[in-house]
């Protein structure tokens, strides 16, 4: 495929775990409405039936705002469902395995957590990474120790690849990464677990985008 470019604007993660109990799609809608251009679907506790159905309905959502659609993980249900891409982690398939399976054509992502496996990334020709954890989160129970703003400080001087930044970024510290390169920022619990959804993305979208003008 040509150079993956991530969209700039927030790097929607699903996590009904955190969710507060909202319906699916309609947070997901939500997030899509407020400007979204790339959605991961990452959902820790589904079945296999669940993660099939629930995938599916999610991409006709991403469709319908020409987003971008991503699974976390599983290779067998990117597949299954056409999804433009997969995001792995440091301990799944390695990037080489999968690109085989998926073609060139499907965008693979990959979560890094330091300048290494930064680089590994890039030879082993992932479309883009992953930066982070940033700041300290709960969102995701394995995510491990914070990296600090200095890895990120790192990455935008040294890789030459298109980055998503994650990690315990709130609205009140979106300036931090911002003010160090970070053109996608993942957001999850702030997002989903506001009361409104839709407006804190809007917003914290439209921040971004005004950022990079």
């Amino acid at each position: 495929m040509n150079k993956f470019e991530l969209p700039t604007g927030i790097y929607a993660i699903t996590d009904s775990e955190c969710s507060k109990n909202k319906d699916f799609l309609v947070y997901c809608e939500e997030l899509l409405q407020g400007g979204v251009k790339i959605i991961q679907y990452r959902e820790k506790s589904r079945d296999m039936k669940k993660l099939f159905k629930e995938g599916l309905e999610l991409k006709e959502l991403a469709k319908k705002y020409n987003a971008v659609f991503i699974v976390n993980d599983h290779l067998d249900i990117a597949i299954l469902l056409d999804a433009d891409g997969i995001h792995i982690g440091q301990d799944d398939l390695p990037i080489e395995e999968v690109r085989k399976v998926l073609g060139k054509n499907k965008i693979i992502g990959i979560s890094t957590h330091n300048l290494d496996e930064a680089r590994l990334a890039v030879k082993n020709g992932a479309d883009y990474i992953g930066v982070g954890p940033i700041f300290h989160t709960d969102t995701k129970k394995d995510a491990g120790n914070p990296l600090t703003l200095k890895f990120l400080e790192e990455v935008e001087k040294n890789i030459d690849l298109p980055y998503t930044v994650i990690g315990g970024i709130k609205e009140h510290n979106l300036d931090e990464v911002l003010s160090r390169g970070a053109k996608s920022v993942c957001l999850i619990s702030e997002l989903i677990c506001n009361e409104n959804t839709l407006d804190i993305t809007k917003r914290i979208n439209d921040k971004i985008k005004s950022y990079w003008k």
